[in-house]
């Protein structure tokens, strides 16, 4: 089959740009490209309890630090905490949407929910012009990560590339051009430096290596680095 023997009904739905990347990756086999789009939706839906879990334990681990370090809930209102101009513009943003869902005053585990994936991430960052090594990592955020003796950028990169992937899926690109066994092995990473019981229970649930080992075959390509 050609790139011509596509449905009317997928060619309408999905549009050729969309179904491109597929089409390219399957040397423009129509079927084959389905069939890529059809697995490309699975093992985004298999990746997405495990980002989930992800996701929430890093942001609960960081805010419980930050709550301790600053002795207020809102640790993020307090003078002493050295968020850069982009920090604070996430944390304003997160305040506004609540309230514009009718959270009038929205309370702080209001606000650490609409806190961004990406707001979480950047606190590991050692940026050039952040402070947040010196007074947050050092003496406070470390502590989220107890089974973690290498380098803070490893766990900043690890937590980068799943943020760039969980965003891919969350807007429903395609993610079959990555090493996602590779990143599959990242996440543990990251969840077994936080709580090593946790990664197991999570893995218990997943079924990622179970949707990989399916993976039609269509002329497979060497991945693409992260990005």
């Amino acid at each position: 089959m050609s790139a011509d023997d596509l449905a009317d009904w997928i060619r309408r739905t999905f549009s050729e740009p969309r179904l491109n990347p597929y089409l390219t990756e399957s040397g423009q086999d129509a079927g084959k490209a389905v069939e890529l789009y059809w697995w490309n939706i699975d093992v985004s839906a298999a990746f997405y309890g495990p980002l989930h879990c992800l996701e929430v334990a890093l942001r609960n681990a960081l805010h419980e630090q930050l709550r301790r370090r600053f002795g207020r809930s809102d640790w993020w209102a307090s003078a002493s905490v050295p968020l850069t101009d982009h920090g604070v513009r996430l944390v304003t943003e997160a305040t506004l949407k609540c309230r514009r869902r009718g959270l009038t005053p929205p309370s702080a585990d209001d606000v650490v929910a609409e806190l961004s994936f990406g707001f979480w991430v950047s606190l590991l960052s050692n940026r050039r012009g952040s402070s947040y090594d010196r007074l947050l990592w050092v003496p406070t955020l470390h502590l989220a990560f107890p089974h973690h003796s290498g380098r803070r950028d490893d766990l900043h990169e690890a937590f980068e590339t799943m943020r760039l992937l969980r965003n891919r899926i969350m807007h429903y690109e395609p993610i079959h051009h990555r090493d996602l066994a590779a990143d599959h092995r990242k996440l543990y990473f990251l969840l077994s430096r936080m709580d090593p019981v946790l990664a197991k229970e999570i893995r218990g649930l997943d079924r990622v290596g179970t949707v990989l080992a399916r993976r039609p075959d269509v002329h497979p390509r060497v991945a693409r680095p992260d990005r």
